[in-house]
């Protein structure tokens, strides 16, 4: 077993860490709390964790892409995926495990090079085809036996920040970022 900062993993698991080119993540209940507040008029309010974000720009800054796939359109995420520098923003998406393929043919990578955070049952599909598959600590139960890691954190509270740091440590990155975001 290898001790990270958040979890101790099987020796497979970390060298499977190793590899990871893309992180991908869902949005409402990983990168938010999956609450969508709405005002009066209509417009949308969500709450985005800034350790999430520090772990995002970590990856960027060291070479490993990020990226997200949601079913939901909003402007508040494109917004924040702009000022973090993530490229690659889907939003809408219906069949997310095509959206996926596309991308890894357009990057060039295989699925034992991706990672896909999720917390709910349509994330499943998406979950059994990459290389590494992550859930937040409270996403659906049907997920939670199914994925090769949950998260301490819950989704929107730095559950996406512990698994950015796993993939720096298992890469031998993490120590040239700390303190340095």
């Amino acid at each position: 077993m290898i001790k990270t900062t958040y979890h101790e993993v099987s020796n497979e698991l970390f060298d499977r860490f190793k590899q990871i080119k893309l992180i991908i993540s869902d949005v409402d209940g990983v990168l938010s709390d999956g609450k969508i507040y709405m005002t009066e008029h209509g417009d949308e309010i969500k709450s985005f964790n800034a350790k999430d974000g520090c772990g995002i720009v970590s990856v960027i800054k060291q070479g490993i892409e990020f990226a997200v796939i949601t079913g939901r359109s909003s402007t508040l995420l494109a917004k924040r995926m702009a000022d973090l520098k993530v490229k690659y923003v889907y939003q809408a998406v219906t069949d997310k495990v095509e959206k996926y393929r596309e991308m890894i043919q357009q990057l060039g990578l295989v699925p034992e090079e991706t990672l896909y955070i999720g917390d709910d049952v349509i994330d499943l599909p998406l979950l059994g085809s990459v290389g590494i598959s992550v859930a937040v600590a409270d996403a659906h139960p049907l997920l939670l036996g199914q994925v090769d890691l949950v998260t301490k954190n819950i989704g929107g509270s730095g559950a996406v920040r512990e698994i950015t740091d796993i993939v720096l440590q298992a890469q031998g990155k993490l120590s040239i970022i700390e303190g340095s975001i």
